[in-house]
């Protein structure tokens, strides 16, 4: 069982590697990432380098580029708590409006497909309102969130136009 832990860490190391090398700068890492989003269209991988399968889908954890993108821009009035694009979740802290100072609002946001459909998007809307007591939890319409969610794919769309046009 001892010569597993040292054999694992190995074969980790080995499949970390690329036939182009490991990028050394940041400048690097973010050049191979725009490369590999740019160049296919339809999500990024952790790993710069992807084989395709027998379903021609890439392999690796990847979120959607256009729907990374507009949910950033969507949600960048809130403040930012959290963001992983490689596994597609955007968190954000709580915001009080300015004209409701007793209520706030959180949003989780989830990329759940590398192409850019309607249902790749999932938003989860948080609110809680200021009582004597302090800050309780309150009901949120459920359209609120397939509200923002609309307004994530209409962003990601005009993206996408955009891309294709330069």
């Amino acid at each position: 069982m001892r010569s597993l832990v040292p054999l694992s860490l190995a074969l980790l190391t080995l499949a970390g590697c690329q036939s182009g090398g490991l990028p050394t700068t940041r400048d690097e890492v973010e050049a191979r990432r725009v490369g590999s989003v740019l160049g296919d269209q339809d999500g990024f991988s952790l790993f710069g380098n992807r084989s395709r399968g027998a379903a021609d889908q890439p392999s690796g954890i990847a979120v959607n580029t256009f729907l990374w993108r507009a949910s950033l821009d969507t949600v960048s009035f809130m403040p930012l708590a959290s963001a992983d694009p490689f596994g597609g979740v955007i968190l954000t802290d709580w915001h009080s409006p300015p004209d409701s100072p007793a209520e706030r609002f959180r949003l989780s946001v989830f990329i759940l497909d590398r192409q850019l459909r309607a249902d790749g998007v999932r938003v989860t809307v948080f609110r809680q309102v200021r009582d004597q007591a302090g800050w309780s939890d309150a009901q949120v319409s459920p359209r609120t969130g397939s509200d923002i969610e609309i307004a994530i794919l209409t962003r990601a769309r005009q993206l996408r136009l955009d891309s294709s046009r330069s």
